[in-house]
């Protein structure tokens, strides 16, 4: 599992008692609140500083190996803050699974809340994606929507779309742990139920 703040996404994903073993969490930035919250589980964590390396690919290259070393069966990214190289995706895709805050294809990239608002969108949230290479526009996995009110902040828009995250997050897990995600020419459905929600109303 990938992070690089306070790891809220990792403690739902702890507390959802998920048939997984979280074999390391690591972060590119030493001092993420995140490792604290691991290391109080009881789980293997790493800090891997991004700044310590020459570019981005070297980085990249040096985080693949410290992923490889545990043999995860998905690497998970909860709340990762930085751009993946092409070859780091193509090393794990089909197994690198993220969580964005808003209804992609809508709101790429960072800032989401307050572009929604600036839109004047009446429906936002989040999306479980697997990744590739094109920022923010793998399959989707799941979606949940939170309606956007008159006296929303960017502010409570993201608490409010944080809750769904970590409502539809684990699931998405539990899904690819139980071998039910079907990957077919860029869609996701749920291998024997195809016709269950890919949206989760708030």
């Amino acid at each position: 599992m990938l992070l690089s703040g306070r790891g809220s996404n990792l403690q739902a994903i702890v507390e959802a008692r998920l048939p997984i073993d979280i074999v390391a969490v690591i972060s590119n930035r030493p001092q993420a609140s995140g490792l604290d919250y691991a290391r109080a589980q009881g789980l293997t964590t790493l800090a891997l500083d991004h700044a310590a390396h020459a570019d981005r690919a070297a980085y990249d290259a040096q985080l693949a190996e410290a992923i490889e070393r545990h043999q995860p069966d998905l690497v998970v990214l909860a709340g990762y803050m930085r751009v993946l190289s092409a070859a780091f995706v193509a090393r794990f895709e089909g197994h690198l699974l993220n969580i964005h805050p808003s209804l992609l294809p809508a709101f790429p990239g960072l800032k989401t809340h307050q572009r929604a608002l600036d839109e004047g969108v009446k429906v936002h949230g989040c999306t479980v994606h697997f990744v590739t290479a094109q920022l923010d526009h793998g399959p989707i996995v799941v979606q949940a929507a939170v309606a956007v009110r008159a006296d929303d902040t960017a502010e409570s828009l993201a608490a409010r779309v944080l809750v769904q995250e970590h409502r539809i997050y684990p699931q998405a897990i539990r899904w690819f742990a139980e071998g039910r995600l079907v990957n077919k020419c860029g869609h996701v459905n749920l291998k024997d139920d195809f016709t269950s929600q890919s949206v989760f109303p708030s």
